[in-house]
């Protein structure tokens, strides 16, 4: 068991991949005093996340680790606090608000493509993470705290980084100690959580000095509107910080990386992007189709939230065994996105598999005409699945395309000399081992669009009133896509 706890500690994602592959979908880990399974057969993960979700709670040590940063926000909290704290957040997220969020996220990403513009013609080598990691905060600054959080960036972001690492490796621990022992760690993460509740404590009053009325729908506003104590608003705006910021920065990391490697795939998102121009949010699945479908693949090779938990507090049967209350359920999107069985090619970064022609339920790559799934699939869940799906959901698939389409349309990631790719932290959310450096060169307009660009700078193809023929061909996206799926908050 020893080495099995050292495995874990030092390689969890292989760990993992080996246990799966060497003992099946259904795994009882020897620890003392509990039941403890990883849960990889999809009727058994739906079964856990859905519908039995009313008797698999988050009273885990996952999760309560993880609130000795966010405190009992959305994220972590495990008893009835939850649905009120969700009601009151739910307006934030409405899809009413996505237009305004996609404004705000689309002049964070202009103010990255301004400082690109002093590159030199063939371009930089840049940090894409740290990059990544500064663009998603000035994003939920902006959009969650309509709050303009530059100041306090970096002090928030290397809190946020080390509270989350330390989190981790505390859970790590082959004997987990109480928090009040004076263990390096311990010492560390209470630093890194003073520093977080300072920021916050320093956001919410500035936002509280400028008044709060009922026309305000950020979630800071509301949050403050309902009454919340400022301990609770602060609990929610580190979970949105951890939960929203941070897996958001990871995906789009990922993502620059996957197109850097795939240069036919990017090329092809960026003409799908010069021939749309700007697009309302609530159109960007039918209009960037080809985007959203590398959006969709890049979080199943690379979900944020890899590992999820849950605890029996009820006899059910999973595998059909019986298995008895205070069970411990281990899910991780990690191994279920890369299971060949429901993924062909599982290892091969391919936003073709979402191609509805090609996605059947229960069969992806099985090509059946008119036959794609409409339902949540308990294989691809990048935001979970159930009653706890992510209530950002919408808002970070928002925000993926959108700096996606920003970012790239007149600019190209590439490998830089002698690349080789990071290895893969398995914190709170999946990180690149040092960073993740691509070169990014500008690129300019086809001919074409050049000639006939209007007042807007927006290619004229965008600009007609009937979008003429171009050379992008017409791709309808799977309607079982991320959007069908959820997270765990």
């Amino acid at each position: 068991m020893a080495r099995g706890f050292a495995a874990i500690r030092d390689n969890p994602l292989a760990f993992l991949e080996d246990t799966r592959r060497r003992y099946g979908a259904l795994v009882a880990f020897p620890v003392p005093r509990t039941t403890a399974l990883l849960v990889s057969d999809p009727a058994d993960v739906r079964r856990v996340l859905q519908s039995g979700a009313r008797t698999w709670s988050k009273a885990t040590v996952q999760y309560a680790a993880l609130a000795r940063v966010t405190g009992p926000g959305l994220l972590a909290v495990a008893d009835d606090r939850w649905l009120p704290r969700r009601r009151t957040a739910q307006p934030a997220f409405h899809h009413t608000r996505l237009d305004a969020v996609s404004e705000s996220i689309r002049s964070a990403a202009g103010r990255v493509v301004g400082e690109w513009r002093s590159l030199p013609a063939d371009g930089a080598v840049l940090d894409v993470d740290a990059l990544a990691m500064r663009v998603t905060l000035d994003v939920i600054g902006q959009t969650l705290f309509d709050e303009d959080l530059a100041e306090v960036t970096d002090a928030l972001v290397r809190a946020t980084d080390e509270a989350a690492e330390l989190v981790v490796a505390q859970g790590r621990q082959v004997v987990p100690l109480p928090s009040w022992v004076p263990t390096p760690v311990n010492r560390r993460l209470r630093r890194a959580v003073r520093d977080l509740d300072r920021i916050c404590r320093e956001v919410i009053a500035r936002r509280r000095s400028r008044g709060v009325g009922e026309s305000h729908d950020d979630l800071l506003g509301l949050l403050l509107a309902a009454g919340l104590p400022d301990d609770a608003v602060r609990d929610e705006l580190v979970t949105m910080v951890v939960a929203g910021h941070e897996t958001v920065a990871s995906a789009l990391t990922w993502t620059l990386m996957l197109l850097a490697e795939q240069p036919a795939h990017q090329d092809r998102l960026r003409a799908e992007v010069r021939a749309a121009g700007d697009v309302p949010a609530l159109q960007l699945r039918r209009e960037l189709p080809w985007t959203r479908a590398v959006v969709d693949e890049s979080l199943r090779l690379f979900p944020p939230g890899w590992v999820v938990s849950r605890r029996a507090t009820t006899p059910d049967v999973l595998g059909g065994r019986q298995v008895p209350a205070g069970t411990i359920a281990i899910v991780s999107p990690w191994l279920l996105h890369r299971d060949p069985a429901a993924w062909p090619d599982a290892e091969t970064f391919d936003p073709e598999r979402f191609d509805p022609e090609r996605f059947v339920a229960g069969q992806p790559g099985r090509l059946v005409s008119g036959a794609a799934s409409t339902t949540a699939r308990p294989d691809y869940l990048p935001f979970g699945l159930g009653p706890r799906l992510c209530i950002g959901r919408d808002f970070s698939l928002v925000e993926l395309t959108v700096l996606l389409a920003e970012l790239l349309r007149d600019h190209v990631v590439s490998l830089p000399q002698g690349w080789r790719r990071p290895g893969v932290d398995a914190f709170v959310t999946l990180r690149p081992r040092g960073g993740l450096r691509l070169r990014v060169t500008p690129c300019a307009l086809g001919a074409a669009d050049r000639s006939q660009a209007g007042a807007t700078g927006r290619p004229a193809a965008a600009q007609a009133a009937n979008p003429p023929t171009t050379s992008v061909a017409r791709w309808t996206p799977s309607r079982t896509s991320a959007s069908a799926a959820s997270e765990d908050v």
